[in-house]
């Protein structure tokens, strides 16, 4: 309903701007989001105009409550606005690039109990098909299930035999470890290997390097958290501490009062800094 609407309002200019956006064509495929690329722009489009006039009637609201210069309140209505909607249009377009990034996460996190868990279903010698329709039907294989699944709608709906389903599927797959591991199926059956082999053997090499990832990452967390505890608990500490007795001494620095200093660094530093460190430990944390 809503990309429809965007894309009569917006069709064209979104058609004509597609080029300039050729990354987003990928991370769109990658992502998983079943929308082209010339109706996901128009969306985005759509939404930031929406945004933009949004902003532009709440900062004009806002402005009538707060007493500003009039030359400030003009620069509030032009630019408020405009970096709010810039705002949003830059989160809307890498949406796609972040959701690639966690689907890759995901895949990343389950490969080595996938491998292991086809290996042990390769032993029963049941065929390829048959190994992929079990594994898609796990859920607690998140993305991998969902790849899986489209290997097995490849050859139930469109009649592909499973090794140009599996090949089809690794095009698009996010993950370089599964596309390795899919390309490695493809190449060991196609060159007359052993498929139980290769899978009990990749397994153990993938089960082994995430010990070995999580074995790290614990002994990072203890470095990181000797850095959270002086620099963001101890610190603070020793800060508020000062102002203290600095107040008693001169209730100014630089003609700001150490209140009002004493109040950002609790109110406006300190929870910064603990929202930084929290998506520091995010980006550098390793799937589970």
């Amino acid at each position: 309903m809503l990309s429809g609407i965007a894309y009569k309002l917006f069709g064209k200019i979104a058609e004509k701007y597609s080029p300039h956006f050729p990354f987003l064509k990928d991370a769109l495929s990658k992502a998983d989001v079943k929308i082209p690329l010339a109706v996901y722009l128009s969306t985005v489009f759509f939404l930031s105009s929406i945004v933009f006039f949004a902003s532009l009637i709440a900062t004009m609201l806002v402005l009538q409550i707060i007493e500003v210069s009039s030359m400030l309140k003009i620069a509030y209505i032009i630019f408020v606005p405009i970096l709010i909607t810039i705002a949003c249009f830059a989160v809307l377009i890498f949406y796609p690039v972040r959701k690639v990034m966690s689907r890759a996460k995901n895949m990343e996190a389950n490969v080595p109990f996938v491998l292991i868990h086809m290996g042990a279903i390769a032993e029963s010698g049941v065929p390829p098909y048959v190994m992929f329709k079990l594994i898609s039907e796990f859920k607690e294989y998140g993305e991998v299930a969902k790849e899986m699944e489209k290997i097995v709608r490849n050859i139930e709906a469109f009649g592909m035999d499973p090794l140009s389903a599996v090949k089809e599927v690794a095009k698009r797959c996010p993950s370089d470890s599964l596309k390795q591991v899919l390309h490695g199926i493809v190449t060991t059956t196609e060159s007359g290997g052993d498929l139980k082999l290769y899978l009990k053997t990749s397994g153990e090499q993938a089960l082994f390097e995430w010990r070995t990832r999580r074995q790290r990452f614990a002994e990072q967390l203890s470095a990181y958290a000797e850095f959270y505890t002086g620099i963001l608990i101890a610190a603070p500490l020793f800060i508020i501490a000062l102002f203290s007795v600095m107040s008693m001494i001169q209730p100014t620095i630089a003609g700001y009062s150490i209140l009002e200093l004493t109040k950002v660094s609790i109110y406006v530093l300190i929870p910064f800094l603990n929202i930084v460190f929290l998506l520091f430990l995010k980006g550098v944390e390793v799937p589970i």
